[in-house]
């Protein structure tokens, strides 16, 4: 297993379990017009409004100082999992034994900053069910499923 996550030679064979890519491929895809959109990099859609609206930030109730920093902070993350996405756009085009970092790459960014949000404000559960919150969970969920299957060699591997 380790040696499919970390291998010796960077090549295009996936050597992992396929069911890891119908979990992984679509998840990247989101996080990547996430990473897009809150990097600010999308002309029709305010970070502002993600963050108010999905989020469900109420931006109203700050100063002006303190919704600018937050915006920044959004920016700033976005533009962070953007480059990760790409690294996982790289190992699904041509370095196919990547896979399983570049899942690991996008599940510790997902699960590292979900854990700090329990840690800081509880589950999230019951009490905060905005749509990113749902969001949040499902996408945790369905990558830490991914890297399992990632990480589990196919029985018939052409090495």
């Amino acid at each position: 297993m380790v040696g499919l996550l970390f291998p010796e030679v960077i090549d295009n064979k996936y050597r992992g379990q396929w069911w890891a890519l119908v979990f992984f491929v679509p998840v990247l895809l989101l996080k990547l017009m996430m990473g897009f959109n809150v990097a600010g990099l999308n002309p029709v859609i305010a970070v502002r409004d993600i963050l108010q609206d999905v989020d469900g930030i109420p931006l109203d109730t700050y100063s002006p100082a303190a919704v600018t920093d937050l915006i920044f902070f959004a920016n700033a993350w976005g533009l962070s999992l953007l480059t990760i996405c790409l690294v996982g756009v790289v190992a699904l085009i041509r370095y196919r034994s990547m896979i399983p970092i570049a899942i690991l790459l996008l599940t510790f960014e997902q699960v590292g900053r979900k854990a700090m949000s329990i840690a800081e404000s509880g589950w999230g559960i019951g009490s905060d069910m905005s749509a990113g919150n749902t969001i949040n969970w499902a996408l945790s969920f369905a990558l830490l499923l991914a890297l399992v299957l990632s990480i589990v060699r196919r029985r018939a591997v052409d090495d």
